[in-house]
């Protein structure tokens, strides 16, 4: 393989840049020409895709966001829309694909796989929700910017003496609200995966208050509901003032962490690998800290599963 190509799909995640740098730099190092599509697969049905330099990917393994831009396109979806991104793949005469992005990035990449294109996944979104891997690229900046902003509001609350609920990112999956509940010191935490009973969430917020407790914090999976409605339910369970902080899409933003530009060098070279051992179909991942690949097509077939035994801790120690 001496041509591939590399995008970027869907919400952006820190830790982006720091894989397309990988995989530039890491393909280049094998005599492979890179050439980056922009506005994800919506930049390439249009075509906008530019050959990568070296000097392309300098200065960027400190940047969030993505350099090569990302896009939603529902057209891609369409058979008409693979059609067309294939058509702009051969005429550079780019033989492979590096897909970085979540769930839906994943999917285009099945597309293109089923229809005989060869592609590797590398998992980039904040929600850590994609099978297959224990971390995604983007998760842990994610999460520690979540955890900077409940130690802050932290400290109004207890200037206050108020119950804050702060509502995080996670339609589908609670990985951040559970990480940075445990880490931030919750006194509870909502997430998709697990039912809530109002009353007993009220109760234990009553027991903190008869042991002299004067703030608590609720940490919330916006896939639970809003914090503004579970706000309105706790005032009419348990008759108590709070206030809302939605952190909204701070969450995304902000330099990588040291772990995530790691984490993304590591997939990113690997997915360059993948191709040019010929081995398309792929998605990269980690697990004990081992790099791992598997079939992209079993990948979307599996399902995330969250660490409940870090759920069970979260509340033996917000008692």
């Amino acid at each position: 393989m001496k041509r591939i190509g590399v995008l970027t799909s869907g919400g952006d995640s820190p830790g982006m840049n720091p894989a397309i740098r990988a995989v530039v730099r890491k393909a280049i190092f094998h005599g492979v020409e890179v050439f980056g599509i922009y506005g994800g697969y919506s930049g390439l049905i249009s075509g906008n895709i530019k050959k990568l330099e070296l000097g392309s990917v300098g200065d960027i393994i400190h940047r969030g966001g993505t350099m090569l831009h990302t896009a939603r396109c529902p057209e891609f979806k369409t058979a008409e829309g693979q059609l067309k991104g294939i058509e702009h793949l051969k005429a550079q005469g780019i033989e492979g694909l590096v897909v970085i992005g979540g769930d839906g990035s994943y999917r285009g990449a099945k597309a293109l796989t089923e229809r005989g294109y060869p592609c590797v996944g590398v998992p980039g979104t904040i929600d850590n929700d994609i099978p297959g891997t224990e971390l995604t690229i983007g998760f842990d900046t994610a999460l520690n910017t979540v955890i900077d902003a409940v130690d802050k509001i932290r400290d109004t609350a207890t200037s206050h003496e108020r119950t804050f609920v702060i509502e995080v990112m996670g339609r589908d999956a609670g990985d951040i609200a559970l990480w940075a509940g445990l880490a931030g010191g919750a006194e509870t935490i909502l997430i998709p995966e697990e039912n809530y009973d109002m009353d007993e969430i009220a109760e234990r917020l009553r027991k903190g208050q008869e042991r002299g407790k004067k703030h608590s914090i609720i940490v919330i999976a916006e896939g639970v509901t809003s914090g503004t409605d579970f706000a309105k339910q706790l005032k009419e369970v348990a008759d108590l003032d709070t206030r809302v902080s939605v952190l909204g899409h701070i969450q995304r933003g902000g330099s990588p962490t040291a772990s995530d530009r790691v984490l993304a060098s590591r997939l990113g070279a690997r997915a360059v690998e993948l191709l040019i051992e010929g081995k398309g179909g792929r998605a990269v991942g980690i697990e004990k800290n081992t790099l791992v690949d598997y079939d992209i097509i079993e990948a979307l077939a599996r399902k995330h599963t969250l660490d409940l035994d870090l759920f069970k801790l979260s509340k033996e120690l917000s008692i």
